[in-house]
């Protein structure tokens, strides 16, 4: 059996104005999320790995099988990789119609039932009810669906998704994540996700890659970005945590939910959970500030006591990042300076936390 740190990934590109070097480890299998702003190198990591950039120089492992390793004079041609790839647009066929589309990239299958997969990718897809449509005929998640699906059908070592969801609208990404997350738990191989949408990284990731100016900032499994004990920059300068939680109460009335995470209880937008759903929440360091005592009479609904764990400085100098732990759950707040003074906080006070805002990843 594969191990988990069988496919290694060492690269390096230099171009005029950019200089790629990275290296990481891939797991045999889940989503590998490849996070950071525009021209940090992310699609050019995907390109490299694909055998489609000559300039690109270091060595890949997949499995046993190294695709490149240049001190050794090994570097696989991209047809010979066995990479499935989805770009930004869907680059279909127009002449042919979904199931022309499959069926042309089946044939690039080298098992032994490709007819199979390209069945089991319709049935993980649905696109059972397009599969005579002509691509013209088609939607932006349609036409995605539909790419991804192709690139499935070719049988590939490993799956290689480059912001496949950045052109489309909100309603689209919402009906193809589902599909992504189902993708997820059936694919027996390693998928590259190029994003640097944070909800995204926050919904899909297994494993987490996230890039600054072609350099690997952090590798490692998601959950330990998204178990709330390290507040992480994952938009920008929107420092966040984020905590697993699950669905504790309804209140239907006010279209509301609560969600437990660990000694720390939210209400929320509910968008149809039930009793017991398991959630992924997003609470920004900017939307939480610090009371001495218990606020009366506040529209801000989630009220939590908290102990600062820590008090540091943050990006600009008039601000500090204060930790907080509640339970097992932590949370970040962002204060200025000049209010940390006049309030006298410091480590281990008690203090109420006012949570004005909480994203749930959907």
């Amino acid at each position: 059996m594969t191990s988990v740190s069988a496919n290694r990934i060492e690269l390096r590109l230099t171009r005029a104005a950019f200089e790629m070097d990275l290296a990481f480890d891939l797991p045999a299998r889940g989503i590998t999320v490849v996070f950071g702003p525009s021209g940090c190198g992310k699609t050019s990591l995907l390109r490299a790995v694909a055998g489609l950039e000559p300039g690109a120089r270091g060595r890949v492992r997949m499995g046993t099988e190294w695709w490149q390793d240049d001190q050794a004079g090994i570097r696989w041609p991209a047809w010979r990789r066995g990479v499935g790839y989805v770009f930004q647009e869907a680059s279909l066929f127009e002449h042919l119609d979904v199931s022309g589309n499959l069926r042309f990239a089946a044939r690039r299958n080298p098992g032994p039932a490709p007819e199979a997969i390209v069945a089991q990718a319709v049935d993980w897809l649905d696109l059972a009810p397009l599969m005579t449509r002509r691509v013209a005929h088609l939607s932006g998640g349609e036409r995605q669906r539909v790419a991804i699906a192709r690139a499935l059908a070719s049988g590939p070592r490993v799956l290689l998704l480059d912001e496949p969801l950045s052109a489309l609208d909100l309603q689209r990404r919402r009906d193809i994540l589902p599909l992504l997350e189902r993708l997820r738990r059936e694919l027996h191989l390693p998928m590259l996700y190029v994003t640097h949408s944070a909800d995204e990284a926050l919904r899909l990731a297994d494993h987490l890659v996230v890039l600054r100016e072609g350099r690997v900032e952090a590798a490692g499994p998601a959950q330990d970005w998204f178990a709330a004990s390290t507040p992480a920059r994952l938009d920008g300068d929107d420092l966040a945590v984020w905590l697993d939680a699950c669905v504790g109460e309804l209140a239907p009335q006010w279209h509301l939910m609560r969600a437990d995470a660990d000694g720390v209880a939210l209400w929320l937008p509910s968008s149809g959970q039930a009793l017991g759903d398991r959630v992924r929440l997003r609470v920004s360091a900017r939307d939480v500030s610090l009371s001495l005592s218990r606020p009366e009479a506040s529209s801000i609904q989630n009220l939590t006591p908290v102990v600062i764990q820590d008090i540091v400085a943050d990006s600009h100098p008039s601000a500090l990042r204060v930790s907080l732990r509640s339970g097992d759950a932590r949370l970040v707040a962002r204060v200025t300076a000049r209010a940390a003074h006049q309030l006298a906080l410091r480590p281990g006070l008690e203090v109420w936390a006012q949570v004005k805002s909480v994203a749930l990843s959907e």
